[in-house]
């Protein structure tokens, strides 16, 4: 008696990561290398390489972060002075939404990652982060990123 009471229960479950699976939809080529743009700036600006990070924007680019303005230059300089002073962010894009109109495109995610202080204590962060692209002569580049924290959503 008790098992046919499980049953619906259990059949739910087997269910339930196809569904989500199935809900998941498989990015092209522009749309892969678009998210691949973003990581590799986040892993430029976590070792502190300038000119990475100058190779993944483009001329006139600029973002909004903390209710600020920063070019490619002023945001380097941030994040190495922020390092230089002990700290350390992990940033990681997640649940891309990516949408591409010939040479032009914009991403929206979720960059769920950590702030390390000098002390060694994390903390999780969420940031909902956006960004324009252009591709020039085949390459897409960033031309504006916007980043705001966000409350803590499920991780």
């Amino acid at each position: 008696m008790q098992l046919r009471r499980c049953i619906p229960s259990i059949i739910c479950l087997l269910l339930l990561p196809v569904g989500a699976v199935s809900q998941q939809k498989s990015l092209t080529a522009d749309q892969k290398q678009i998210v691949n743009v973003l990581t590799t700036m986040f892993a430029a600006a976590t070792v502190d390489d300038t000119a990475r990070f100058d190779a993944l924007i483009a001329p006139g680019y600029y973002m909004f972060d903390n209710g600020k303005r920063f070019d490619g230059d002023a945001i380097m300089g941030l994040i190495k002075s922020v390092h230089a002073a002990g700290m350390h962010y992990d940033w990681n894009v997640t649940e891309p939404d990516v949408h591409v109109t010939g040479k032009t495109a914009w991403v929206a995610y979720i960059n769920r990652g950590t702030i390390t202080d000098a002390k060694g204590n994390a903390q999780k962060m969420v940031w909902l982060e956006s960004a324009d692209l252009v591709k020039q002569h085949g390459v897409w580049k960033l031309a504006f990123l916007e980043s705001e924290r966000a409350p803590a959503l499920s991780q």
